[in-house]
């Protein structure tokens, strides 16, 4: 079926501006139709199946690769999670955090280069627990205002830039959309089963919390104004357990390498071979977080047509995302000293088995948290589209955007306080089951009772501000071809602020006797991840103790004296900001040609300029003091600023072209560039230096402002077959070959000229009468005996045996070096990709379903068998679809499984350059609605009903970074339409 291709483009358009709808539809019904063509046909969105044939249609009368998703209803979105919905796209993948959807990757290409907008408009970002990257937060947004999203995968000259996978539009209700008085109210009970798997300390009192919803819509006076307000609220209460490797694995190592870190060359089980390559654990470490998290979302918009000509339309939008996290844990250090192992075998190694052996005086680690944030959104916008006559048309928007997170909590955004008994003898890690095994000999609590050590708070502060305004116009030249042109002036800011209130005191900071042996509570490990295989096993170390953060904070703050070391600094130590000011302009130009079989083209150029200034607050730093056997911690001075700048600019081609090869089938060409912009820590400048230095240096990062953007050359051919009114088949081949990508990269430096006792005359002396490198604890015991009073000397009370105190660099000791992670405009890569889908509708049955799966793939992968930094594409993964629905009158039904392949997440962990994959990850997710009558509906949902967990490993399957139980969470729910 051919449509006016006019027509459609000028619909199109409306629904971008999203509020001229009425005006498209007068232009619609003068452009010339062929009388053998059927007119397009309305569609009123009542349910799933009007649901995917609204998305069905945008996907069919689209420029370009388009693919969306339409509202059931007013205030009726399928999911009650944004990105929840957009992994049901083909291409689409999302990130999960706290158990729900909150970034997403397309095609391969991950959640820093793809552009979010809401109604046209570039939106901020800002998540303290995202380094400030340009991803946008899904779960900041409510699904209940949202009348559709948009996927654009592919460029076009109108479309902003910014999103090289795709650009995704997120459209809200707006009154001209659908005169007249619309209303309904939402409530909805959820419970969430993982709230009741934690222990006590940090267990919510309820597993089930509300969520409340409402909407209201009217136009007046011949629809000649119009209101619309929306608004909900929802509480969640929920929790995970995670097992880790929490600070990464140290390495590799060579078989043949005998430096700090590597296993003797005895006491090992199919030991590494001299060319292999091996890591061993950092630590091992069982956390167990609960969470309660608050959303509300509301938004007024105003339309006012003063002519027929005119339409006005001013909106506000908030949100607000609040939440408070408790955490417990008990973690074991390795120090790298005598140990047994067994091993997994080939060219790269994992270990089996890894012990170390130790003399029952380390610490056995308990740590807690208590802590919490709040992001706040807010956009204000203004949009005007005028048309003087029925060939040209303008359009004015501006909008004023924020994006603000910031810490909710008199202790911080983030904090951790250290507890431990130091009781530990023999130490065995077992990484021979999905679930990491942590055994420990000698353990006893009555004997070392515990006592806080180490703590740190957190301070932290992010803000986007984004100031767009866009001018655009539509010309129609002659009746088969119309002009495009705008342009945009837009300035984008971000903050990003910290400051760690840290107290390096892990050998104990008070004295076990100040802390009530009732504060402490017995817990086990086990019952907390039952779901993980391994976790039943025997040799497991069953036992910890759990306790109130903020109880033993403050026996703690007492005890020590200083009660300001147990509370956030008030001020911000570090302080980046950048602001990118930039400037576009577009032409685009589609015509319809009337040949035999009729085509449709679009021939577009966009020309772009950006300035970036990026200023830094960073600590200067003054010296280092070794604290503890492989603890030196840095001594901070006054912070001082520093200032950047950078400067690009882009001249972007794109061309469309669609052939209707019969009246239901099309093919698709589509060629462009597009360009992402670097992660915002990654242009930000001034070195930073982590706190905490090691024996064998230490580490920072360094921002770099005078980056290029990523820019793509894409390359899509599309087949589209629509053989129903409810079905259609695609299959989509699409190619990206992408320079100037952003990755990380590390190089050695002496910031600040900072001297370490390490290798120091006193360090020498002491391996000279007998000690040895990985035998720190000798090593301080030889100084303290030796050189008490000496420059940078202080001994401390003794303690199990060995001596304590501080041993500070002094001018005649080395300069310590410092491995600083940047960022660099590295290689180029390519990556290519099908996308299948189907859609197909039996018949009246009610019955359906709708699948799709996407195949990615690059040449450019990480390299398990490479030392040193590498660079790859993160985010890179397989995935597909299964959605069956079943539909008739009162009853609405949707099973939906949603897989994702592995894929590399990060090429760094903890330690340093190690490669993190995400496993393999499928979820189950069902919905059932009940239409009592036309007016008042019931819905049952359930998430994750199967229970899947989610893992992370490096190098080898064994060599786990992480696993989590999570759990499945249930909403029942009604709601009455007025």
């Amino acid at each position: 079926m051919h449509y006016p291709k006019t027509r459609q483009k000028l619909m199109s358009l409306a629904v971008a501006g999203a509020c001229a709808a009425a005006a498209a539809q007068v232009l619609a019904q003068e452009a010339p139709v062929k009388a053998a063509e059927p007119e397009v046909q309305s569609v009123v969105v009542t349910g799933i199946r009007q649901s995917l044939l609204s998305s069905m249609n945008l996907k069919r009368n689209s420029d370009g690769i388009v693919d969306g998703i339409v509202a059931e209803d007013i205030g009726k979105f399928p999911d009650t999670n944004l990105a929840e919905s957009l992994q049901r796209i083909s291409g689409v993948s999302i990130d999960r955090s706290i158990g729900e959807g909150s970034k997403i990757t397309v095609r391969g290409v991950g959640p820093d280069f793809n552009l979010v907008l809401l109604n046209g408009r570039q939106m901020p970002t800002s998540n303290l627990g995202d380094l400030n990257g340009r991803a946008f937060d899904f779960a900041n947004l409510a699904s209940e205002a949202i009348a559709q999203l948009q996927v654009y995968k592919t460029s076009r000259a109108e479309t902003p830039t910014g999103g090289i996978g795709a650009t995704v539009n997120v459209m809200t209700a707006r009154p001209f959309d659908r005169p007249g008085m619309h209303s309904s109210v939402g409530v909805k009970g959820v419970y969430d089963s993982t709230n009741g798997n934690l222990p006590g300390d940090i267990k919510a009192s309820r597993s089930t919390t509300p969520e409340l919803s409402g909407l209201y819509s009217n136009t007046f006076d011949n629809n000649k104004f119009g209101v619309a307000l929306t608004g909900s609220y929802q509480e969640r209460n929920l929790g995970y357990n995670t097992a880790a490797v929490s600070n990464g694995w140290k390495g590799p190592f060579r078989g043949d390498d005998n430096s700090w870190g590597t296993i003797p060359q005895d006491g090992a089980i199919n030991r590494p071979g001299a060319s292999d390559l091996y890591s061993v654990p950092q630590n091992l470490n069982y956390n167990f977080n609960g969470v309660k998290r608050q959303r509300t979302n509301a938004q007024l918009t105003l339309q006012y047509k003063p002519v027929d000509k005119l339409v006005t339309t001013l909106d506000y939008t908030y949100s607000e995302n609040k939440i408070q996290t408790k955490r417990n844990d008990i973690s074991a250090w390795f120090n790298f000293g005598k140990s047994n192992s067994s091993w997994t075998g080939g060219p790269v190694q994992s270990p089996l088995i890894y012990k170390e052996i130790l003399d029952g005086t380390s610490d056995i680690a308990m740590g807690g948290a208590d802590f919490a944030t709040k992001t706040q959104n807010k956009s204000l916008g203004f949009n005007a589209v005028w048309k003087p006559t029925n060939d040209l048309r303008f359009e004015l928007d501006t909008h004023h955007s924020t994006a603000e997170s910031r810490a909710d909590s008199p202790f911080g955004s983030s904090n951790t306080l250290g507890t431990a008994s130091f009781s530990r003898g023999d130490t065995t890690a077992d990484f021979s089951h999905d679930f990491p095994v942590l055994s420990i000999s000698g353990a006893d609590f009555t004997k070392a009772p515990q006592q806080v050590t180490g703590s740190v708070f957190t301070n932290g502060y992010m803000k986007g501000e984004v100031d767009q305004t866009q001018v655009k116009g539509a010309w129609k030249v002659l009746d088969a071809s119309e002009l495009k042109f705008g342009a945009t002036v837009s300035e984008v800011k971000n903050r990003s602020a910290f400051s760690n209130q840290q107290r390096d005191t892990w050998g104990g900071a008070t004295k076990p006797s100040d802390y009530p042996s009732s504060v402490w509570h017995p817990e086990s490990v086990r019952q907390y991840f039952d779901h993980i295989d391994g976790s039943g096993s025997p040799s497991l170390f069953n036992q910890f103790y759990t306790f109130n953060f903020a109880q033993v904070r403050q026996l703690a703050a007492a005890a020590s004296g200083q009660p300001a070391l147990y509370l956030p600094k008030t001020t911000f130590d570090h302080d980046a900001r950048t602001t990118e000011k930039s400037n576009s302009a577009y032409v685009q130009f589609n015509t319809d040609w009337d040949t035999k079989l009729p085509i449709r083209t679009s021939v577009g150029l966009r020309y772009e300029t950006t300035d970036v200034t990026s200023t830094a607050l960073v600590p200067a730093a003054t010296g280092i003091s070794w604290v503890s056997q492989n603890e030196l911690p840095i001594t901070f001075g006054d912070p001082t600023f520093t200032t950047l700048s950078g400067k690009y600019h882009n001249l972007l081609p794109s061309f469309d072209s669609d052939i209707e090869l019969t009246p239901n089938q099309k093919l698709r060409l589509s060629l462009g560039e597009t360009i992402g912009r670097p992660r915002y820590d990654q242009i930000q400048g001034g070195t930073t230096l982590d706190s905490l230095v090691r024996a064998n240096g230490g580490t920072g990062s360094q921002g770099n402002p005078a980056l290029k953007p990523v820019k793509s050359k894409n390359l899509d051919l599309s087949y589209e077959w629509y053989y129903g009114k409810q079905n259609f088949f695609s299959l989509g081949y699409f190619r990206k070959n992408l320079e100037n990508y952003a990755g990380q990269s590390q190089f050695d430096a002496t910031p600040f000229n900072l001297h370490t006792p390490v290798g120091g005359k006193f360090w020498n002396e002491a391996l000279a009468n007998g000690c040895t490198t990985a035998d720190t604890t000798c090593i301080r015991d030889y100084i303290f005996k030796n050189h008490d009073g000496a420059p940078g000397v202080t001994r401390g009370a003794d303690a199990n045996g060995h001596a304590t105190g501080t041993i500070v660099g002094q001018p005649s000791d080395p300069i310590a070096n410092f491995k600083i992670n940047s960022f660099s405009n590295q290689k180029a890569a390519s990556l290519n990709g099908l996308e299948v889908n189907l859609q197909h509708m039996f018949g009246n049955s009610g019955f359906g379903v709708s699948t799709n799966y996407t195949y990615v793939h690059s040449g450019l992968k990480y390299d398990n068998a490479k030392l040193g930094e590498q660079f790859a594409l993160v985010g890179l993964s397989n995935s597909s679809n299964v959605v069956g629905i079943y539909e008739d009158k009162n009853f609405t039904a949707r099973l939906a499984y949603n897989w994702r392949g592995e894929f590399l997440s990060s090429t760094f962990d903890g330690s340093g350059p190690n490669p993190q994959y995400v496993e393999a990850y499928g979820q189950v997710d069902i919905s059932i609605g009940y239409n009592f009558n036309e007016k008042l509906s019931f819905q049952f949902e359930g998430i994750n009903v199967g229970n899947s967990i989610q893992r992370v490993h490096s190098r080898t399957k064994q060599q786990l970074e992480s696993v989590t139980q999570q759990g499945p969470r249930y909403m029942i729910g009604a709601r009455y339409k007025f």
